[in-house]
């Protein structure tokens, strides 16, 4: 099974065992539709945008630096809701496995959501990372991406009943989260490939991410 069909099994079971209601699922559907609606991703930082630079702290509380990473190579930078997300929890997981290759190419990866620091040690023990995975508070560097969101009020007891407690993991009230995205960050600070997608199932496959290094590489060294 590869990576697309093992996230789709995940919607595929949870609608079949009835942990998500035909109802809640519609109202999830409705969300999707309102985020794309809204413009966000055209509003988001695009190919050919330069990242700023950002500080943030790691799962053992350490300074990382955007424009340290830089310096040695290409970075890819991969937004995720948090650990309770099951999606977020399968991407994490090959983006692990992907490492070697990525590593490799000579790039840094580097996973970012709006956890606590808490509950960034506890993805990183959880899912055995040995990548950089950054605790962006209040979403600030997301905000940087114009990939930060708010959960609509009518879709929060659906997150309460499915245990998605933010207040908790987040560290405030503001039930806002990054939309997924993955960004791939020349050694200039240029984005070179931007995956958007207010659809949280739709995640960009980690064969895909070293095969755009593999060509930042082979332009690099013509």
């Amino acid at each position: 099974m590869n990576f697309t069909e093992s996230l789709n099994q995940i919607g595929r079971i949870y609608l079949e065992n009835g942990i998500i209601s035909n109802h809640a699922h519609s109202l999830i559907a409705k969300s999707i539709n309102e985020l794309i609606s809204s413009g966000i991703v055209e509003q988001s930082l695009q190919v050919g945008d330069f990242v700023p630079n950002f500080v943030l702290p790691n799962a053992f509380a350490q300074p990382i630096e955007l424009y340290k990473l830089l310096a040695s190579g290409a970075v890819v930078i991969s937004f995720f809701r948090g650990h309770w997300c099951p999606y977020c929890s399968l991407e994490l997981e090959a983006l692990q496995q992907a490492l070697p290759a990525i590593k490799t190419l000579g790039a840094s990866l580097i996973a970012i959501s709006p956890q606590t620091h808490k509950y960034t040690t506890f993805t990183v023990e959880k899912y055995e990372i040995t990548y950089e995975v950054l605790s962006d508070r209040n979403n600030n560097i997301a905000r940087q991406f114009g990939i930060v969101f708010q959960i609509p009020e009518y879709l929060r007891p659906i997150f309460q009943e499915l245990g998605h407690v933010l207040p908790k993991y987040n560290g405030d009230e503001s039930f806002e989260l990054p939309i997924p995205a993955t960004y791939v960050i020349s050694q200039e600070g240029k984005v070179v490939y931007a995956f958007v997608d207010p659809n949280y199932t739709k995640r960009l496959d980690p064969i895909t991410i070293v095969s755009i290094l593999r060509n930042i590489s082979v332009v690099t060294n013509k």
